[in-house]
């Protein structure tokens, strides 16, 4: 098979990958080259971003509004996004126009895991804060919601 079947078929296993959702360049980048040359993949990749078929901010937008939709804090949503392969400098200053307001979805994620009353003791607190830390909630935004 020469070079340009090859660069073909990298495009239409791509666009059958984007086709399902959103992906980041490097996703596909680590996908693709599996079965194909790292080269021509990165090539053919290239060349989907300069058609705007593939975007990391389009894949980064969607995400975000994904996790936070699941009731995941911006600390996991960045983390997940740099183990993507995203860029950090991306992922901050979308994390940043993005309209969500964290400080109230992390008073309906705690709402819903433990109710609207605070905790009794230090003991249920400690409970509630290693949760929403868990869900990726700076302790900033932690200690807003949980005083005893």
């Amino acid at each position: 098979m020469n070079a340009a079947e090859v660069s073909k078929n990298i495009r239409q296993a791509a666009i059958d990958m984007l086709a399902r959702r959103e992906h980041s360049f490097a996703e596909l980048e680590r996908k693709l080259s599996v079965r194909f040359p790292r080269e021509l993949t990165v090539t053919v990749l290239t060349r989907l971003q300069q058609e705007r078929l593939q975007s990391d901010d389009r894949f980064v937008e969607g995400y975000i509004y994904s996790r936070q939709g699941r009731g995941y804090g911006p600390v996991r949503i960045r983390s997940e996004l740099l183990q993507k392969g995203v860029d950090s400098e991306l992922v901050n200053q979308l994390l940043d126009e993005c309209q969500v307001d964290w400080t109230m979805l992390i008073r309906k994620v705690k709402e819903h895991k433990f109710g609207v009353r605070p905790p009794v003791d230090a003991r249920e607190r400690a409970r509630q804060m290693r949760f929403l830390a868990g869900r990726g909630f700076s302790m900033e935004q932690i200690y807003s919601v949980c005083r005893v």
